[in-house]
């Protein structure tokens, strides 16, 4: 009896660990899951649709790549601001703009549309001009950046061109992305250059008379010479009548 009580418990425990064993190999509940992949912007953009030429610069310039490098270490960057331009954006520019760019240009243009922090739409309202971009200082007027707003509406100038913020493409954690009616251009790439001075136009030397006009003294002995050969005929014709006159009286 006691041998089949004793055979009896041990069919039990060996079931009792036969369904122990799957529930131990699991993880626990609370285990982290898998760490999330980095921002990659270029993939956002490629959701969204209409913005391949900006995704293309993005990708040949590897400032693509740089942004999503950045935005994966978020201790060591205060976020990103994009302004990101359309297609039809970048099919209102002249023909030919961006194939005259250099690689190092085209670097500064992509640039020249990321803030290095995140900047709301609240925010704008209340934002100091002009921003710093990727691109460099506008302290010097080379990359100038300025936001204006009425009511809702935000704009972007450059000194150059004015776009328009039209609709928020993404606003997560530390990115945000804009889209934009009109390619930023900077002001050191596309500005007028300031017209040069005019010529100045020569001064024509006036000359100063002299006191006796060129010629004067041969008019003088001209002049002198005719009332001399006027007084000799004078007289001459009287010396010529008196002599007729004394011949007939003579007679």
């Amino acid at each position: 009896m006691k041998h089949q009580l004793l055979l009896s418990f041990s069919c039990v425990a060996i079931i009792f660990l036969l369904h122990l064993a799957p529930i131990t190999g699991q993880a626990p509940a609370g285990a982290p899951s898998a760490s999330t992949s980095p921002t990659n912007v270029t993939a956002i953009l490629e959701k969204a649709g209409q913005f391949t030429i900006f995704i293309r610069l993005l990708k040949s310039t590897l400032v693509g790549d740089q942004l999503s490098s950045q935005l994966s270490d978020q201790k060591s960057n205060q976020g990103f601001t994009i302004f990101a331009p359309t297609d039809n954006a970048f099919a209102s520019l002249k023909s030919g703009t961006l194939n005259m760019l250099s690689d190092q240009e085209k670097i500064q243009l992509v640039q020249f549309h990321i803030i290095p922090s995140v900047i709301s739409l609240s925010q704008f309202q209340t934002i100091s001009n002009p921003l710093r971009t990727q691109a460099g200082n506008s302290d010097n007027g080379q990359f100038p950046l300025n936001i204006t707003t009425s009511g809702n509406q935000v704009n972007v100038t450059t000194g150059v061109v004015a776009a328009r913020v039209d609709n928020t493409i993404s606003s997560k954690g530390n990115l945000a992305i804009y889209q934009v009616d009109q390619v930023l251009l900077p002001l050191a790439m596309f500005g007028s250059p300031a017209p040069a001075p005019a010529p100045e136009t020569p001064k024509k030397e006036v000359p100063v008379p002299s006191r006796a006009p060129s010629g004067s003294d041969n008019a003088s002995v001209d002049s002198s010479n005719a009332v001399a050969n006027s007084f000799n005929s004078r007289t001459l014709a009287s010396h010529v009548v008196a002599a007729t006159l004394g011949g007939v009286l003579l007679f």
